[in-house]
């Protein structure tokens, strides 16, 4: 603890004056007194729970600070152990995990599985890349896009979703008025820089992207551009995921083109649905169409998510059950499909609610 003091000491004096908060101070020493009690003293609490003191600060304290004071503390925070042989310990890469996850545990969606997973692989072995990695997942609701963003959380980052290196935003709740927009962009800006600050690999979450207003899209736009850094700062390590519903009737059109003649739905390809949605993303209402993150060709991969059919529906409802050490049998995995809607109405092919309502539906099943 002597340590971390006289490193605060010397940051306070190489600070301006105006901009270090002594409350800041406090809590940053809040939370590593929190991490040496629960860590090496083995206290009784979790130093991953979502309390202000258990986490980082963010703000001001870490946005002023040059890259290299930043540098000084990780090492520090390093030394206590909270860093493995190969870099940061929250961050795991575990691209093997990643490619098991979604062979086993998504259903239905093959382009997913092999373009979500090459262009995390490349990245993650790219250290040079020439800037951040920027991904758009489109597709009917329930067809699965927070759930692969939830598995590259997971294999990407030990603590997952709640990692202190990922963010999600949801824009609905979180920038809700269109009046706030201002506001919204210095919060965002802020969030994004402290972040990308204390990580050396990040990971932004951006759920219906479609309802973000284009300001505010445009305001980070330069953190997913090809510069070098921006205020000093670099990006280029970090990955954002944009989710939304737009293209999903355009996905299932040629879907269900497919499957009227004859072809397997395993047989699309990326060349039949990606310039569909890239120009169904710049026709679109909202956000995306009219941010410069379309006019600047600056999302990576548009990754399409198929509509689920009901072979697929009995799939999570197996993983359902067995999320909650059960086994059912066939006839009860058929009752819990045959329960969902199809469409369309004369064919019933494809699930009109995705695999999304599954865990709540299946309640009705239990003995």
């Amino acid at each position: 603890m002597f340590s971390l003091v006289i490193l605060l000491s010397f940051l306070a004096i190489s600070a301006d004056a105006d901009f270090f908060q002594f409350d800041s101070i406090s809590n940053v020493s809040t939370y590593y007194f929190n991490y040496i009690y629960c860590n090496i003293w083995e206290g009784d609490c979790q130093p991953h729970q979502d309390d202000a003191t258990q986490q980082v600060p963010t703000g001001d304290i870490w946005s002023g600070f040059p890259q290299y004071y930043t540098g000084m503390l990780t090492a520090w925070y390093c030394s206590l152990g909270q860093c493995c042989d190969s870099g940061d310990c929250r961050i795991t890469n575990n691209i093997t995990g990643l490619e098991k996850d979604l062979q086993v545990k998504l259903h239905g969606q093959h382009l997913v599985q092999s373009v979500v997973l090459k262009a995390i692989q490349g990245f993650i072995k790219n250290p040079e890349s020439n800037k951040p990695l920027t991904l758009s997942f489109h597709g009917w609701s329930g067809t699965g896009k927070n759930f692969v963003a939830r598995l590259v959380a997971d294999n990407l980052y030990r603590d997952g979703i709640k990692s202190e290196c990922v963010r999600l935003f949801i824009a609905p709740f979180h920038f809700p008025h269109a009046r706030l927009v201002d506001v919204y962009k210095g919060q965002l800006r802020e969030a994004i820089r402290d972040m990308v600050l204390r990580c050396p690999q990040t990971l932004f979450i951006f759920d219906e992207a479609e309802k973000l207003h284009p300001g505010l899209i445009d305001a980070i736009k330069p953190y997913m551009d090809h510069y070098d850094n921006v205020d000093g700062v670099s990006y280029r390590r970090a990955i954002f995921l944009f989710l939304s519903n737009i293209g999903g009737g355009a996905i299932n059109e040629v879907a269900l083109d497919f499957w009227h003649s004859g072809q397997n739905r395993e047989d699309i390809g990326m060349e039949d649905l990606e310039h569909l949605l890239r120009a169904e993303a710049m026709e679109a209402e909202g956000g995306f169409a009219q941010s410069e993150l379309m006019s600047g060709h600056l999302i990576d991969f548009f990754v399409p998510f198929l509509p689920l059919e009901y072979r697929h529906v009995k799939l999570c409802a197996r993983d359902a059950y067995a999320a909650r050490g059960l086994q059912p049998d066939e006839g009860t995995l058929d009752e819990v499909a045959k329960a969902m809607l199809y469409v369309p109405k004369e064919e019933k092919l494809f699930s009109a609610q995705g695999c999304k309502s599954i865990p709540q539906r299946i309640n009705f099943f239990l003995p």
